[in-house]
Order: C-alpha cells, then structure tokens, then sequence
C-alpha cells in the first residue's frame, strides 16, 4: 500500500512519544513491504537529509522553533505546517492510499479532511491525547476556547481513530468522533521475554522533558522529605528543557547536592543501564497521553512510581502493588510515601514487575499495535 504519514516532528530531531511511534512505525511499514512517505517540517540543516532507511521523507515546511521559552507549543508553526500538508494533499493525495496523521497540532488533520474527498483516500488519525477544556483554558487562557473548539472539530471529521489510552478514547468520543475510537495499548518495541531484574541500588530515577506538566520539581521535594526517612536514598533525572534552570537551583535551595543529580541528556545505553540498576522509575507528571517510559521500566523488572492526575493516562500501565504504585498526588509528602512503599517492599516487587511485564508484554508491545493499524489500512474504514 502507498501510506503518508503525517507529523510535523521527526525523531531524533526532536524527541517523544509521539516522535519515537511515527519513526518505528515508518520503519515498521517498510519492512513489510508498503511505500511509505512523511510529511514533517524541516528540523535539520540545510543541505542534510535525514536518514530514514526506505522512507521518502517530504519537507512541506520551513525549519521553526515548536517551543516557546516556557516549553509550551508555539502557534505558528502548527499553521505553517497544516498549509503545507494541505497543499501537498492538492497535489500529490491521489498518490496515497492511506492518509495516517497525529492529531495534534490539529491543522494536519483538517488539513487532511479537505483532501480526503478531492483525492480519495483514507483518513487515519492517532489521538496521543484530547485535552479538556479547563485544560485548554489553562493552557493558552481566554484562547483555549478556540483551541478546544479546533479539537472538537478534527474529532467531527470523518476518519478511522486510534487512542492510546482508555481515558483519552472516552473523552474523543465525547468530543463527537463519529463511531469508536480504537484504543492501542502498545508502543513498547523491546525484548518481550520476562526480565531477570538486577539488584536494586538505592536511587530512583526521572526521565523525561523538564516542562511544567512534568511536575520534576515535585520529586526533588519528596527526596527532601525522603531524606529523613532513608537517608541513603538518591535520585538520579535524565532530561532537560525550560524548567531544568528551577530544578537545578531547587536542589542546591534544599540542600540535596549530595543525593539528587541532574544529569541531564545522556544516550539511551547509560539511561537503560541507570534504569535498570534503580530502585524505581517516578513520573510526576500530571499530563500523560500514553507513559511508554513505564513500560520500559517494568521490561527491566524496575517498579514505578506514578501520580494519579485527571490527564494522566500513564497510570493505567501501574498496577498498584504489582509492578509500581500510584501516588494519589505529586504533592511532597505523597510522593515520598509512595517512593518509601517501594523501597520496604524490597526484591519481591521487581519480581512481580518482572511477571506483570511477563503477563502484558504481548499486548503492550509495537508488534501488536501496528497488526491492528495495518488491518484497519486494508479494511477500508478509514473516513
């Protein structure tokens, strides 16, 4: 099949969830023998051409910084990009079978919904997340109405919807998707055989964007609380981005130099090897669409601790007590207590992450996912 994949981010230029499942599935689609473009803005200098083995990687706008200084997404670039995929559709969307976009920055997708009936495709949409709508106020303010409007129209599109969670599917059909989101709980592309865990050394471990919504911060407070209650605990944060300068300066306001270390980006071999020797995995965070990083740790048999929040669908990869436990919020002294369950249940936790890894690593893998991505290629539902 001739498939266009549609993103305005390519990995490792810029690095993610999202950005990790488009490239691996790419990847994916060309072993198996399909013709697979994508369309992206440019992240490279000029002149480089991004290595993507087999892909027919397609510029349809100009190099721009996504991020504003805060880490939140910037508007022009969104606008740039749903321009360029709309007329490269015109163009050149008789040429696909198959039209497969992120759903967010949103212009994609309605982009994409103009040119489905001019040139006869199918629409696939991924739905990483769908954001409420005191999330959207929160966000960008009085302009979060329109943002939750655009959102709410690309859910009216007619289009065949993946989730990656239970929360976000609900909340896409809510929003007027017409018929069910299918919801794919895998994006996991590792070893799929139960993990023999390493023995636990005594530090916990944060990995991921310095943003707000990843409430880093918090940690750092509950290792304050937590160095009361053992003192030998450290904590070790691989990441950067616009809150790592707070970070930084939170460590050194609360003493802890000697037991937190901001270690910031490091490549994926040292980053598995400090996961896989840590004591657990901690993700604040209060916005998740999916928290692959927790399927990673419990494929090495490492617990993780996870905060319960209205857009957080990574706690429904913790099974409480099996293989990590859930903060019931990233406030100081919850977050230590969690982290401090971890730490008294001892070896016989990553035991049970190791089978609860054993148990689900089928249906949380890569593999699984892209099977009922390419039936839904072939079934002709797609919008």
């Amino acid at each position: 099949m001739r498939i266009c994949l549609v993103y305005d981010c390519l990995f490792p230029y810029t690095i993610g969830g999202a950005e990790r499942w488009y490239r691996e599935l790419a990847a994916r689609l060309v072993e198996e023998g399909h013709e697979v473009t994508y369309l992206t803005l440019r992240q490279w200098p000029r002149g480089e051409h991004p290595g993507v083995p087999g892909v027919r990687v397609q510029v349809v706008g100009p190099r721009m910084e996504l991020y504003t200084g805060d880490g939140r997404r910037r508007i022009l670039p969104p606008l740039e990009f749903g321009i360029g995929v709309l007329a490269h559709l015109i163009r050149h969307g008789g040429r696909y079978d198959v039209v497969h976009t992120a759903s967010f920055p949103y212009f994609s997708v309605l982009a994409a919904a103009v040119a489905r009936p001019l040139r006869g495709f199918r629409l696939v949409v991924d739905w990483h997340e769908v954001w409420s709508r005191e999330y959207w106020r929160e966000y960008l303010g009085r302009a979060g109405a329109i943002g939750f409007g655009v959102q709410r129209l690309c859910a009216r599109a007619p289009q065949r919807a993946f989730c990656f969670s239970r929360l976000h599917g609900e909340r896409l059909e809510a929003a007027g998707l017409r018929g069910k989101p299918t919801v794919l709980p895998g994006e996991y592309d590792g070893p799929l055989d139960r993990p023999d865990p390493e023995p636990a050394e005594p530090v916990v471990v944060f990995a991921g964007r310095h943003i707000p919504e990843k409430r880093v911060g918090s940690l750092v407070e509950a290792m304050a609380v937590l160095r009361k209650r053992v003192p030998e605990l450290r904590c070790e944060i691989f990441g950067d981005g616009p809150e790592r300068p707070r970070v930084e300066a939170l460590v050194r306001t609360r003493g802890l130099e000697d037991a937190v270390s901001v270690r910031g980006f490091v490549d994926a071999g040292e980053l598995a090897r400090a996961l896989r020797r840590s004591l657990c995995m901690v993700l604040p965070s209060r916005r998740e669409g999916y928290g692959q990083v927790v399927v990673e740790a419990s494929a090495a048999g490492v617990p993780s601790v996870v905060c319960v929040a209205p857009d957080n669908a990574a706690t429904e990869l913790v099974e409480d007590g099996a293989n990590g436990v859930l903060a019931p919020s990233a406030e100081p002294e919850a977050l230590a207590d969690a982290i401090e369950r971890v730490w008294r249940a001892g070896p016989g936790l990553r035991v049970s992450t190791a089978d609860w890894f054993e148990a689900n690593a089928r249906r949380l893998s890569l593999g699984s996912s892209l099977e009922t991505v390419a039936r839904a290629y072939t079934a002709g539902d797609g919008g």
